[in-house]
């Protein structure tokens, strides 16, 4: 096939923005010196031209800030080693909270700050007004600074890496076009462009603006919206320091970094346009859409109660133009699950603060196949084909635009989009008086308030959230009696074919092989031992599973799976999603519940834990799984989606005496954190391996498996960390992401934090070096105060397993 080509080069990178060139860089830096990067116009030319160039670093989790931190790194290092000017300004950042909400929010941005290192220091608004004596300080409760951000010339620090990708060997090719994707199977084997055929091993999208229509040439579905972006320049009246900082003040809606005697000044306004569906035409390039005075006002007039000055000073000029917002408003990066050898880097609001990290994660992705820190947030394999659909893309991207600086409430949903998957109880649970949330596209129960219970709800960072009391009401319904969760939204794959045991069992911790019959607790792992899945598999016959895996979870699993499979094995995999609804019936009376509408035995003898049964309960036949996620005698019942709303009827009247109801996720999440369940990208993910998290019980030494090596290596010379659970006496307003604190010392953060309503404690899971993990007795800072924890054991609730194998 290579000779049918003009020429080769082992990676094409499609995109001479930012991101393409900082990749190109890093690739260089790497060794990589057969590298070829098209540009369909001249460098900058889609949206890094017009961009403001602010570098901001904190973000809501480590590895999100360690990304931006490494590109301040690059930063740092680009002007001498390229000896090109970048005008890189590290004059620190200003943040400012106009209301008490605010300030909240920002707290708990510098206790995950400290949590890991970051310096970011509290001020307060005199100290912010020295800072930035150009503010009023009215309104302001508080301000935090960050004196390692600063703002950066784009087009200038995009002409350095491309200077330094040049110097160590790349390619760069401009004025060429990319029209067509070609392929075999599931692989790229080149490009056409206009300029001729390109043959390549390796292809990476960093088209920015057109990502989603590269994407599509390739046939792969990425969520990468575009928007109108405004902001603009005052006139060149200004007597600025050198030393000014940039400046953000959300609840105003702008963010500012100082120019040559101006302000360059913009927002994040509700209501801006979607562009061109988020398929921009390749004609479109340095160009700009006419100014909109309305939105301009939205941020423009409260900047100007903040800083007079502006009153002073008129506006020079306005710049609106397109740039890239995905469905979450999340960056897009990784191997895209439909092919083998496609890239993704794109969907960058704020490419140009992300550049330098993100060109680094992705050299490293692609020359070692991964990124070297866990990137799920910002994963390709996040989104599925749900989310590239033109109009709901648009939907999210404007609604993810307007939210870049509204508070983020915790357990916020979406707006936009909504209603878009809906189980086959949807209606009737409605009925009921749910309230839903979405996950991947589908609608799901999170409680069902009832006429006592304030509503709307009302989400807090320092108090108790409206629904407290509620979910404490379904929390002990499943302690206690008997509930129905609706969890069709449960990614469901068949895999099967001559082999597909042997498969499994090498890419599984826990023992498959075994007689058909059972339900599979495993995690998935990858050859440093670092837990890339956790699943249940149904053996449901001879070379027969079925993998059920988390709503959101679907495609990364599914792809893991399909990238070990070889070429040529009978084995397949097959999403079954849509195909089946499931009902959960669990707490203590579910089985007297089935036992009226079912002449199969349920008795503990006849059905114990982890077995799967084909039963019939009522007229429906069902898959019967004994398994659950609440720590309760339980059942999961899997059933054809036609027959789900009859078998919900049924259960729900045969319960009618037993004081059955329906009960959402929020209760889940309470319970599991009692019973010391963990969830895949809170406690674990890619950087975790199960012996320190505790799921040492889902390794099978005696075989051999992906990762057996690693795992092998680390029993013997012990881990370094280790998840611990802690408490704390009555309510405290923990979020996840808290300083852990030994001593006054930084020992450790916090995962995934609740309430637990049968202990009467907050119970939190928190990472700690092995050292300090010998101790009890700890703090957990929240908001500025430190609160006292105890290390305790990992199963609060039925430790011994009493009620669950009842």
């Amino acid at each position: 096939m290579s000779g049918s080509f003009d020429r080769t080069s082992r990676i094409v990178i499609i995109g001479g923005g930012a991101i393409g060139c900082s990749l190109a860089y890093h690739l260089a830096r790497r060794g990589e010196k057969d590298v070829l990067l098209l540009e369909k116009s001249l460098l900058t030319n889609g949206c890094t031209w017009h961009a403001a160039g602010l570098v901001g670093q904190l973000r809501g989790r480590r590895n999100l800030t360690r990304l931006m931190q490494n590109s301040v790194a690059v930063f740092d290092r680009l002007a001498a080693e390229s000896e090109q000017a970048i005008d890189w300004k590290k004059v620190g950042s200003l943040r400012l909270a106009s209301s008490p909400d605010r300030w909240s929010e920002i707290r708990r941005s510098m206790t995950l700050a400290k949590s890991f290192g970051f310096e970011c220091h509290s001020l307060s608004t005199s100290e912010a007004k020295d800072l930035f004596p150009f503010i009023d300080p009215e309104g302001v409760v508080g301000a935090a600074f960050i004196p390692s951000d600063g703002y950066i010339d784009p087009y200038a620090l995009t002409q350095a890496f491309a200077f330094e990708a040049r110097k160590g060997g790349v390619t760069i090719q401009e004025n060429t076009l990319v029209t067509r994707i070609l392929k075999e199977r599931r692989r790229v084997v080149g490009v056409e462009t206009d300029k001729g055929t390109i043959g390549c091993e390796i292809l990476v999208n960093c088209a920015g603006l057109w990502a989603k229509r590269i994407g599509e040439m390739a046939g792969v579905s990425l969520a990468a919206g575009v928007v109108e972006h405004q902001y603009f320049l005052t006139e060149k009246k200004l007597d600025l320091p050198k030393t000014l900082p940039t400046l953000r003040d959300p609840d105003k809606n702008f963010y500012l970094k100082p120019d040559v005697a101006a302000f360059a000044i913009g927002g994040w306004e509700d209501g801006t346009k979607g562009c061109w569906r988020s398929r921009p035409p390749f004609e479109f390039g340095r160009e700009l859409f006419p100014e909109n005075m309305d939105r301009l006002e939205l941020f423009a007039l409260p900047c100007a109660e903040r800083l007079p000055i502006l009153n002073e000073v008129g506006i020079q000029t306005v710049i609106n133009g397109p740039i890239p917002a995905s469905a979450d408003g999340e960056p897009i990066m990784g191997l895209a699950p439909e092919l083998d050898n496609f890239f993704v880097a794109c969907g960058f609001t704020a490419g140009i603060a992300a550049s330098g990290g993100a060109g680094e994660a992705m050299a490293n992705w692609i020359i070692d196949g991964d990124p070297g820190m866990d990137l799920w947030a910002f994963d390709v394999r996040r989104f599925g084909k749900p989310h590239a659909v033109g109009r709901f893309l648009e939907e999210r991207a404007i609604e993810a635009y307007g939210n870049y600086y509204k508070v983020h409430w915790p357990a916020e949903e979406n707006k936009a989009g909504r209603g878009l998957r809906r189980s086959p109880l949807h209606e009737q649970l409605k009925a009921a008086g749910a309230l839903f949330g979405a996950r991947f596209g589908w609608e799901r129960p999170l409680w069902f308030p009832g006429p006592e219970d304030i509503q709307p709800e009302v989400s807090s960072f320092e108090g108790k959230p409206s629904w407290f009391d509620g979910v404490g009401k379904e929390h002990r319904a499943i302690r206690e009696g008997v509930v129905l969760i609706d969890q069709t939204s449960f990614s469901k794959f068949l895999i099967e074919g001559a082999g597909a045991t042997e498969l499994l069992e090498g890419m599984s911790s826990a023992r498959i092989a075994g007689e058909p019959g059972r339900c599979i607790y495993t995690n998935l792992l990858n050859s440093k031992g670092g837990i890339e899945a956790e699943v249940t598999l149904l053996h449901i016959g001879e070379d027969r599973f079925v993998m059920n895996s988390g709503s959101a979870f679907g495609v990364r699993d599914a792809n893991w799976v399909t990238r070990q499979i070889p070429a040529g094995s009978p084995v397949r995999l097959t999403e079954v999603t849509s195909a089946y609804a499931v009902i959960n019936i669990c707490g203590p009376l579910s089985r007297a519940v089935l036992q009226q509408v079912s002449d199969d035995d349920f008795s503990n003898e006849s059905f114990p834990f982890l077995a799967v049964r084909e039963v019939e309960v009522g007229d429906v036949p069902v898959r019967a799984v004994r398994v659950g996620f609440v720590g309760e005698l339980g059942f999961e019942l899997h059933v054809p989606t036609e027959y789900a709303a009859g078998l919900y009827e049924t259960l729900k009247r045969a319960g009618a005496a037993f004081g059955i109801r329906d009960v959402g996720y929020r209760a889940i999440e309470t319970c599991r954190l009692e019973k010391g369940y963990l969830y895949w990208s809170a406690e674990i993910g890619p950087d975790q391996d199960p012996l320190s998290a505790g799921l040492g019980f889902a390794v099978d030494f005696s075989k051999d498996f992906k990762g057996r090596d690693a795992l092998l290596k680390l029993r013997e010379g012990g881990p370094s960390h280790t998840l611990e659970l802690f408490t704390l006496e009555g309510f405290v307003p923990l979020l996840g992401g808290e300083t852990i604190l030994k001593d006054g010392k930084v020992v450790g953060q916090t995962a995934s934090c609740g309430f637990g309503h049968t202990v009467g404690k907050m119970i939190a899971f928190g990472w700690l070096p092995v050292e300090a993990a010998k101790a009890d007795s700890f703090e957990i800072e929240a908001f500025g105060t430190a609160y006292s924890a105890s290390r305790v054991p990992r199963t609060l609730y039925d430790p011994d397993n009493s009620r669950l194998l009842a």
